[in-house]
């Protein structure tokens, strides 16, 4: 894996060994960042599930102001903790070793984010819906006015319209991989990416 773009262009990554987690291809990260385009500058980015980091460490590559990464598996912890040092990372950016189901109950005082990434390991597509409703419902103070949550899934996996107060206003699909894009409201859907619908 590459940085793709921004401040550490081309830089490479490691990733965690096995099939616990299934790190964003290089192709489709480069479709989320250009989708996402100057919403990342200065953003508040939310990576959960983090895995190696790959997703955040772009968002901080591209302007972001702060990533909070979120991953419990000890080898992917280990991993992302070598990307960022091997890429000098210590600033504007929080390690939390845990569940993302824990963080969303009790996130410790974070202030709001502008976008949220989530991409659940294989064994894991049940937190699809979890996740989705509780940042839809329970867990939408961590939503800053106008902000984006996006889910990484695969294609033949079916995400839903909408998860309590989330809609979703774009999907994405990409051979075997698929983007769905969520917003609040009627006005960031607006904003964010028109009129929405669906890109093969």
């Amino acid at each position: 894996m590459r940085v793709i773009a921004g401040s550490f262009r081309s830089r490479t990554l490691q990733a965690p060994a096995g099939l616990a987690t299934r790190p964003t291809s290089d192709r489709l990260r480069e479709t989320l960042f250009n989708v996402l385009g100057p919403r990342i500058e200065g953003a508040r980015f939310l990576d959960l599930y983090a895995g190696s980091g790959a997703v955040g460490i772009e968002a901080l590559s591209r302007g972001a102001a702060e990533v909070v990464f979120v991953e419990r598996a000890a080898g992917a912890l280990k991993v992302l903790r070598a990307n960022l040092a091997r890429l000098g990372l210590t600033e504007h950016l929080t390690v939390v070793a845990g569940s993302v189901a824990g963080f969303l109950r009790n996130p410790g005082g974070q202030a709001q984010f502008d976008l949220v990434f989530l991409d659940p390991p294989y064994d894991a597509a049940d937190e699809y819906t979890s996740v989705l409703d509780s940042l839809g419902g329970a867990a939408a103070g961590l939503l800053a006015e106008g902000a984006m949550v996006i889910a990484e899934h695969r294609r033949k996996e079916k995400l839903e319209d909408g998860y309590g107060a989330l809609r979703r206003a774009r999907l994405l699909q990409q051979g075997d991989a698929a983007l769905s894009f969520y917003a609040a409201n009627k006005a960031a859907l607006a904003l964010s990416l028109g009129a929405g619908g669906t890109s093969q």
